[in-house]
């Protein structure tokens, strides 16, 4: 009997929003946050420190999201990348 191979899915993202050095200066509930906007292809591009807090920055298809510290997710936010 023929044994059907099986081929590897292809992973798209290179690491894992844990994997990255970003991922360790988010808050707890920054990290929720972006844990489920990660399940609609949101990844984690940087982290911005601003003097009272820290603001997680995600991108996906050319949009962008924020995570404020405490957690509260803004898809339409007033925010220019460079």
């Amino acid at each position: 009997m023929m044994q059907a191979q099986m081929k590897p899915m292809l992973e798209r993202r290179k690491e894992t929003p844990e994997q990255s050095a970003w991922w360790n200066k988010l808050s707890l509930a920054q990290k929720f946050s972006a844990s489920s906007l990660g399940k609609f292809g949101y990844e984690l591009t940087f982290v911005r420190k601003d003097e009272n807090d820290r603001l997680a920055v995600l991108q996906c298809s050319g949009g962008v999201a924020v995570i404020t510290e405490d957690g509260e997710i803004n898809t339409s936010p007033d925010i220019v990348l460079r």
